[in-house]
């Protein structure tokens, strides 16, 4: 609570819309929770897995972009109570600021030889579109509604090593015994 009291008060203290935006999501982890609510991660494991970030980590960033309205909760089970993460309106408001990311590390963060993690195509027509979101069949910029991004095999694959891991360190934790001692 008194995060959320301090950020406030440090959104006030400028007109600066970049400033104000980076207070919300100016960190690593919310942006990485924010592409992997695109990419159709909802579930807390799920996200914990892709993001490798702690547990506890990524329940507070979660708890922080709920109450700043990034995204909302839902139940999906009851019995245990577990919820799911969706991305509220203000949250999806996101997605071309994902696809600049995404267009920037393609560009400045990568060797040359190596692929494309994300393949965005033009639903209209099928041709893979530029970094600039241009489709060079039709010359024209795409809106995001109208992308459909598919997935290079190779990150495919590091997203499914990412998993295995996370769900052995779970199985792992399971198995360990407890170090409370019985007497």
């Amino acid at each position: 609570m008194t995060g959320q009291v301090l950020r406030k008060a440090k959104a006030s203290d400028t007109l600066c819309p970049v400033a104000r935006s980076t207070l919300l999501v100016g960190d690593r982890w919310t942006i990485l929770i924010i592409r992997e609510l695109f990419a159709g991660c909802a579930r807390f494991d799920e996200i914990l897995a892709q993001t490798e970030a702690t547990a506890q980590m990524l329940a507070a960033r979660l708890k922080q972009m709920e109450a700043e309205g990034l995204i909302e909760r839902r139940a999906y089970s009851q019995r245990p109570l577990r919820h799911e993460y969706l991305l509220t309106a203000m949250g999806r408001e996101l997605y071309p600021i994902i696809l600049a990311f995404r267009a920037w590390g393609e560009t400045w963060c990568k060797r040359p030889d190596e692929p494309r993690a994300v393949h965005m195509i033009h639903r209209k027509c099928g041709t893979e579109l530029g970094l600039d979101g241009r489709c060079p069949t039709c010359d024209e910029l795409v809106a995001p509604s109208d992308m459909e991004s598919r997935q290079d095999p190779e990150w495919a694959e590091e997203r499914r090593q990412r998993e295995a891991a996370h769900k052995e360190q779970i199985r792992l934790r399971a198995q360990k015994p407890s170090s409370r001692s019985s007497g």
